[in-house]
This record gives C-alpha cells, structure tokens and sequence, in this order.
C-alpha cells in the first residue's frame, strides 16, 4: 500500500442560497448522468445538519459553465423517479464494493 491510497478525497463542497437568500453549505456526494439523457445531476447532504442520524439527500440537474454551476430543481415526477432510481442503483454498487 502506497501513502497515496491512504490519502482521503477531499469532498466537494457547494453553497446553495435558501429562501431568505442565506447560503447554506452542501457536499456533493455523488454526481451522474442518466442513460439516454444529456444531463447531468448531483446529490448532495447538507453539512449543518440537525439530525446527523437522518440526512436528507438533495438532488438537482447542473450545468457547468467554466466555474460557475447552475442546480435546478427536478420537478417533473418522471425525471425524478429517472434520477431517484440511479442514484438507488449506483449507491447499491457502490455498497457491494
């Protein structure tokens, strides 16, 4: 084992602005792309979370543009259940490695 296995990535952090346009701070925790679609979407937990026990898991579309990221909010219930049923595939993947 080399000293760069050991090395952890550091995560990806976003600032996401609420209602009252306060930015809150967000890791991302997985990013993909749906088969069959050109967008891309992004899950991510909120850092200052109350109930560390039940974080609650956001997903929006992005787009890139050099260093800004646009998120939009996915409010079409297929698009949703597309994304919901990737993300629920992919974490499975991930929990059998």
């Amino acid at each position: 084992m080399t000293k760069d296995d050991l090395q952890f990535e550091e995560p990806e952090i976003i600032y996401i602005p609420d209602e009252d346009g306060n930015e809150e701070e967000f890791e991302v925790i997985m990013k993909f792309e749906v088969d069959g679609s050109d967008s891309k979407y992004m899950m991510v937990v909120p850092l200052a979370s109350e109930n560390d026990e039940e974080d609650e898991v956001y997903a929006f579309r992005y787009e890139e543009e050099g260093d800004d990221l646009k998120l939009y909010t996915i409010e079409d219930e297929e698009e949703w259940n597309m994304v919901e049923e990737t993300f629920n595939t992919l974490l499975g993947e991930m929990e059998d490695n």
